[in-house]
């Protein structure tokens, strides 16, 4: 209220009388007066001449009352002095184009003056200033050394086993963390960091301890009741060998569950060893009744051993074959057998097989017309060659050339080996 006042009175006494500095005309227009001449600064239509030059006057006394005030808050250290001369600037070019009433060349002066108020300030504001800074800098460290000290203790607690000693202590540490000054962004970003790491690594390792203590048993119940629910729908399974070798897995995976709630595990070691005997039971009933069934398969497989074996040696292919393919049907009809007496037999009938195939690729080889064509080809071009060869034979010895003689000669004989071969071959096409 008093700096207010000191305004208003320094604003006062820049302003002076205003019939003084200012008058209205008979059209209503006012104007200034200044020590270069009058100005008009305007009109007020409709208002009475008082009112106009008080309304200017208004206009007047609030620029004055900023330049009071700027002089105050430069003063009282409130203002740095790169602000104060740009708000000098401002007020410079205001009181210059100011359409007001009152003492402007006054004013004008009294904007003039605060430049050198400023400097005359100056030292108190860096004085003032390094004074803050110091106490800043002092603040700043002293949070600082307590934020590295929060951080410190706080991560030499992240591997701590004391769960609740340890909780309630990092509580206090986030208390005190949250009381202490402020740092730069960056600073304080990076101790937070820090801070926050390491409570949140004893919190995560707290909350699986306890999770893991409280769900232990709730884990192994949950796991054999997977396998005792698997167990019980595997308990009517017909395949017999699959299924075996699954209840066995089962077993391995029920030991390696771990050890449960003594009750809870007593009743569903029941559950999973009724499903298990129930399958093992059925399984070896069935064991029983195939033993039976594979006897009288053994011998209906044996009695066609004889009828596949008459088919040997093959003279007629294609009847072969026919017999062949009745007889592996019937065999195929007969059902389950012994697999190691079975092999045995199959081993027969799979010789008999590969001899029939192979009677039918010959014959399938001698019928092919490719093959005929080109074995008809090679007879003719040796025969060709050979007459080649005896008309260059007597042409030589007609010209006295014995020696080209003698060389054709060889080539036809040479060729007449082949041309047996090669008729020899032809002859087989078509024989069955």
């Amino acid at each position: 209220m008093e700096n207010q006042n000191h305004s208003v009175s320094a604003a006062s006494a820049l302003i002076g009388d205003p019939a003084k500095f200012g008058r209205v005309a008979d059209d209503g227009t006012v104007y200034v007066i200044t020590p270069e001449g009058e100005r008009a600064v305007g009109s007020y239509p409709g208002k009475s001449n008082d009112e106009a030059l008080n309304y200017f006057v208004r206009k007047f006394e609030s620029l004055a009352s900023e330049v009071a005030l700027l002089a105050d808050r430069i003063k009282s250290g409130a203002l740095i002095p790169e602000d104060a001369q740009a708000a000098v600037a401002k007020l410079r070019d205001q009181v210059k184009n100011l359409n007001g009433v009152g003492d402007l060349k006054t004013l004008a002066l009294a904007v003039e003056q605060i430049p050198q108020l400023v400097e005359d300030h100056r030292a108190a504001h860096l004085a003032r200033k390094a004074t803050e800074d110091l106490a800043k800098e002092a603040k700043r460290k002293d949070a600082a050394e307590l934020k590295e000290k929060l951080v410190v203790e706080a991560e030499s607690l992240a591997l701590s086993e004391s769960w609740k000693s340890t909780g309630e202590r990092l509580k206090v540490l986030l208390d005190e963390w949250k009381a202490a000054a402020r740092l730069d962004k960056k600073s304080d970003a990076e101790l937070w960091k820090r801070f926050s790491s390491a409570r949140n690594k004893f919190d995560k390792r707290r909350r699986t301890h306890f999770a893991q203590l409280e769900s232990q048993s709730a884990v192994v119940a949950s796991a054999k009741n997977a396998i005792v629910e698997e167990a019980k729908k595997l308990a009517t399974s017909k395949e017999w060998i699959a299924t075996a070798n699954r209840f066995k897995e089962l077993m391995e995976a029920w030991k390696s569950a771990g050890r449960g709630k003594k009750a809870a595990d007593n009743k569903l070691w029941e559950e999973f060893k009724s499903a298990q005997d129930a399958f093992f039971t059925a399984k070896k009933a069935d064991l029983e009744r195939r033993q039976g069934s594979m006897v009288a398969n053994l011998a209906k497989r044996e009695e066609l051993i004889p009828h596949f074996e008459a088919l040997l040696p093959i003279k007629d292919i294609k009847h072969a074959r026919n017999e062949f393919h009745a007889l592996m049907e019937k065999w195929e009809r007969i059902g389950i057998t012994e697999r190691s007496k079975r092999a045995a037999l199959e081993a027969k009938i799979e010789k008999i097989e590969a001899e029939i195939n192979a009677l039918h690729d010959e014959h399938a080889r001698r019928s092919d017309p490719t093959a005929i064509a080109h074995a008809k080809s090679v007879v003719t071009g040796l025969q060709e060659a050979i007459e080649n060869y005896e008309k260059a034979a007597v042409k030589a010895e007609a010209a006295g050339n014995t020696a080209k003689a003698k060389q054709a000669r060889e080539a036809a004989a040479a060729r007449r080996t082949w041309l047996e071969e090669a008729q020899k071959g032809l002859s087989d096409f078509g024989k069955n």
